[in-house]
C-alpha cells in the first residue's frame, strides 16, 4: 500500500534529520544550487530513501537536502521523477506524502517552463496563479477513497503569492504572473499545441509541477510555484526548444530564483 511505502520514507528521514520541517522544497531543471545556501546540511540520494523515486534526467539531482536556512528548518528536493519517464503521473506520490508528515510544511514547488509571450522572455520569474491540466493524466486516478475529490480552486495559495511579490520588491527581481499548463512530454509541444495552449488561456508550458501540485492538496499542504522561462515556447518568435538550452537558462536565473526563495522561507512563519 502506497501509505506504509511513505510511512517507511518517513521513519527513515526522520531517523536521519530530525522532527519536523517549516518549509520544502522541489526544484526543477537547473535549479540545484540553492542547496548552496543550506547551513549544516545533511544529504541523502534518494536511491537510498525507501520507495523515493528515481529520476533519469539530466539537471535533476535526485538528492534530498535537509538544514537551515534563514534560521528555518528546510527541506530541499533537487530533482523530481515526472510523467514522461515511466507514465505514472503518481511518481512524486510518495516524497510528497512524507513532506505531509514532516510538519506539514509549505511546498515551494520550481520548474523551467517556455513562455507564451514575448514580455516573458527567456530568463524571466514567474510566480504561477493557476495551471491547466493539458495532459488529462491526475495522480489521483485509483484513489478509492472520497478524499480523491480535492478542490483545485485555490491550489496556489494567494497569500504566497504575495509574499513572493514582496521578495521580489525586497530583492529587486521583476517577478511576472502567469498561467503554467501541463503537457505530459517528453516531446516538447508543437506551434499548433502552442496556439492551442493561448486561446486557452495559458501563459507558460512545461512538463511537471501539476501532479505535484494535485498531490500537495491531496496532503494539505499549502503550495506556491515559481517557473523559471527558459525559452519560447514552439513557433514562437522562431522558438524550436531544446533540454540543453532549458539547463543553460536555468542555470544563470537560478541566482534571482535563490534570493526570493530565501526571503520567502525568512517569513513563513509570520504569514
Amino acid at each position: 500500500m502506497i501509505e506504509d511505502q511513505i510511512a517507511a520514507a518517513t521513519a527513515f528521514l526522520k531517523a536521519r534529520i530530525g522532527g519536523d520541517i517549516d518549509c520544502a522544497v522541489i526544484l526543477g531543471t537547473g535549479l540545484g544550487k540553492i542547496v548552496d545556501d543550506i547551513k549544516d546540511p545533511i544529504s541523502i540520494p534518494y536511491a537510498d530513501i525507501p520507495h523515493f523515486p528515481q529520476s533519469g534526467v539530466s539537471g535533476h539531482t535526485g538528492t534530498l537536502v535537509a538544514g537551515t536556512l534563514a534560521d528555518r528548518r528546510v527541506v530541499i528536493l533537487q530533482g523530481r521523477a515526472h510523467y514522461y519517464e515511466n507514465g505514472d503521473a503518481a511518481a512524486m506520490r510518495v516524497p510528497i506524502g512524507v513532506l505531509a508528515r514532516l510538519g506539514n510544511p509549505t511546498l515551494i514547488l520550481t520548474n523551467a517552463s517556455g513562455s507564451l509571450h514575448l514580455g516573458m522572455p527567456p530568463g524571466s520569474i514567474v510566480c504561477i496563479t493557476d495551471h491547466i491540466n493539458f495532459s488529462g493524466m491526475n495522480p489521483l486516478i485509483g484513489e478509492p477513497s472520497d478524499q480523491r475529490f480535492v478542490s483545485m480552486t485555490e491550489a496556489y495559495e494567494e497569500t504566497l503569492r504575495m509574499i513572493f511579490q514582496v521578495a521580489a520588491a525586497e530583492e529587486g527581481v521583476k517577478l511576472h504572473e502567469g498561467v503554467y499548463m501541463w503537457f505530459s512530454g517528453p516531446s516538447f509541444e508543437t506551434p499548433a499545441e502552442i496556439r492551442a495552449a493561448r486561446v486557452l488561456g495559458a501563459d507558460l508550458v512545461g512538463m511537471s509541477t501539476v501532479p505535484e501540485v494535485i498531490l500537495a492538496r491531496y496532503y494539505g499542504l499549502d503550495v506556491a510555484a515559481l517557473s523559471v522561462v527558459t525559452n519560447y515556447a514552439a513557433g514562437i518568435k522562431g522558438a524550436s526548444p531544446s533540454h540543453a538550452e532549458t539547463k543553460d537558462v536555468a542555470a544563470i536565473a537560478a541566482s534571482d530564483l535563490r534570493d526570493l526563495i530565501r526571503f520567502f522561507v525568512s517569513t513563513i512563519n509570520g504569514y
